[in-house]
């Protein structure tokens, strides 16, 4: 792991870089250390960051070239190239840390359980507390129940993933951060790039258009929430410069307000101009005799998902929270983003 001495530093002057304004001399500039700063939810964040904030950024990165965000276009952007599995060697510079913003996890493989449990835990264990004011944790959703507590069966039937950062999570409290913590939890994570832990509209909205025709007969009981990368980013934002005040570990689910499996359904049709005249409702025994029939391969934490259904949280929080616009907030805005033109007589739904 190479030492921020040895890191690309962005030396430019701010010029006119979009969203570098004059108030940020007003603002208590800050250092932050990212992980994590070319995943999914990671190069969102960071982007923001750069753009937005006149923040000091230590990004933790394995490969920079994998790293798509401009760093150069303003100065107290330092790129840290290294592995979570090595944090112990920034020991000395995570002593200085204000922020961490830990986005990094690792989705399989050896070191599942060393990158999202025990490293992050030394990472943690790292920091000061007479100087850290806060911590951005980033889980999943996946690991609470409708009640936003941890769910016993992420623990024990999920994947590898999943049963790392639900340990993870139980865990929390043993750190000496603890108070300082908020675990941040997305639902279903959109954005447009070929990432790992998000769905991406480019490759997905092509396949749901094409088959509007047959699933606006299908109706089930389900439900579930989603955000867009860049609203995470703009919660993360807002958080960096307005650290909570209450005792952590903080738990905050990340998502727009819950949508039902038959509200996508008809709200995609009404986007359409497709009309909805009958629907054949999926029941658990029918979709079980389903599944059987197609032979689809399926594991005890997809068995489980199958059965719970009701993937819904209590208070989700987005950038409306804090007084701030939505990138994407409704099915018809996944639709637009993804360039889909609605059908000429839509007009958006109100519920």
């Amino acid at each position: 792991m190479q030492p921020p001495s040895g890191a690309r530093i962005g030396a430019s002057s701010m010029g006119e870089n979009t969203g570098h304004c004059a108030n940020h001399t007003e603002m208590a500039v800050k250092r932050i250390f990212v992980t994590g700063a070319s995943g999914s939810v990671g190069h969102y964040v960071v982007d923001t960051l750069v753009r937005n904030t006149p923040h000091e950024l230590y990004l933790l990165v394995r490969d920079p070239n994998r790293l798509q965000v401009e760093t150069q276009s303003r100065p107290g952007v330092t790129l840290v190239r290294g592995d979570m599995r090595d944090i112990a060697q920034l020991a000395p510079l995570l002593r200085t840390m204000d922020t961490a913003v830990l986005t990094a996890a690792s989705w399989g493989g050896p070191d599942v359980h060393r990158v999202n449990v025990e490293m992050t835990l030394k990472l943690l264990d790292l920091l000061d507390p007479s100087v850290c004011e806060q911590v951005l944790y980033f889980s999943t959703a996946s690991v609470l129940n409708r009640e936003n507590q941890p769910l016993p069966e992420a623990g024990t039937l999920g994947s590898a993933y999943v049963r790392t950062k639900y340990e993870c999570l139980t865990r929390l409290p043993e750190s000496k951060m603890a108070s300082r913590i908020t675990a941040l939890f997305p639902t279903v994570v959109l954005g447009e790039g070929a990432r790992e832990s998000n769905v991406r509209l480019s490759t997905l909205l092509p396949q749901v258009v094409k088959r509007a025709g047959l699933v606006r007969f299908v109706k089930a009981d389900a439900s579930f929430h989603f955000i867009h990368g860049r609203d995470i980013a703009q919660v993360v934002r807002y958080l960096v410069d307005h650290p909570e005040t209450a005792v952590g570990p903080r738990l905050r689910v990340l998502g727009q307000e819950r949508v039902t499996f038959d509200q996508m359904i008809e709200d995609l049709c009404a986007y359409l101009g497709k009309p909805i005249y009958w629907r054949l409702s999926l029941t658990g025994p029918l979709l079980n005799a389903v599944v059987a029939l197609l032979r689809v391969r399926m594991d005890p934490w997809d068995r489980f998902c199958l059965s719970y259904r009701h993937f819904s949280y209590r208070d989700p929080v987005n950038p409306a929270r804090y007084g701030l616009p939505n990138f994407c907030a409704t099915i018809a805005d996944i639709l637009k983003i993804g360039g889909i033109a609605p059908h000429p007589g839509w007009t958006p739904t109100v519920r």
